[in-house]
């Protein structure tokens, strides 16, 4: 994954997505949620096999985008993960590590995040605006974004990645990200050349394409 896009990241999620996808009933141990107590206990005291650490980032991936509406105790057993490892963009390299579903939902994850922290920035708020003024949106996108377009509007499109992701359906999380990517490309190529801002929003767009691209195809 590009270092860029995860140079972003902070060491939690930024914050509790509002109408965030709710965690479905099934999978493995008492919470229902698929983390192997014994495999988060080994990995986390370093006595863990790679085995057997491949198959807990499987089920960290399956849980990650969930994260938002977790019982206590899964929340709990995420974030000792989360802290072995060294904070959220560490849980996201690691996770990068395991090829499959664990590096492809990594690098949606980053997507969202990154999505999440531009659209809480004006110019790039006011350059989205502008082009969907000038510009039909993708076809992926049209019943994603809310008609208005504000500080919400990118958060909606995380959203909807992450609750595709929380539903199993992974090939379409990475149809909508790939749209996403490129239709935020052609706002940063569109803008106003003097913004630095959405310049970057551009280029971190284009990282994010080529990676989860990449991850897709190698799934």
């Amino acid at each position: 994954m590009h270092d860029k896009p995860l140079s972003r990241i902070t060491g939690r999620p930024r914050h509790r997505r509002p109408g965030a996808p709710n965690a479905p009933g099934g999978g493995a141990g008492p919470d229902g949620f698929g983390l192997d107590e014994d495999k988060v206990e080994g990995f986390t005291a370093g006595t863990l096999g790679p085995e057997d650490e491949a198959r807990l980032a499987e089920e960290v991936a399956a849980l990650l985008p969930l994260r938002w509406s977790l019982s206590p105790r899964a929340e709990e057993l995420l974030s000792q993960v989360n802290d072995r490892l060294g904070g959220n963009r560490r849980l996201m390299e690691w996770l990068d590590g395991h090829p499959g579903l664990p590096r492809l939902t990594a690098r949606l994850v980053v997507l969202t995040e990154n999505l999440d922290r531009f659209g809480e920035n004006g110019a790039v708020v006011d350059a989205v605006r502008a082009h969907r003024g000038r510009s039909p949106l993708p076809a992926e996108l049209r019943d994603v974004l809310p008609p208005d377009t504000d500080e919400a509007t990118l958060s909606a499109i995380a959203h909807r990645v992450e609750e595709l992701l929380g539903e199993r359906r992974a090939q379409d999380a990475t149809r909508l990200a790939l749209a996403t990517t490129d239709w935020l490309g052609g706002v940063a190529r569109d803008a106003a050349p003097d913004s630095p801002e959405v310049a970057e929003t551009g280029e971190l767009m284009s990282h994010l394409h080529a990676d989860i691209a990449q991850a897709a195809a190698a799934s």
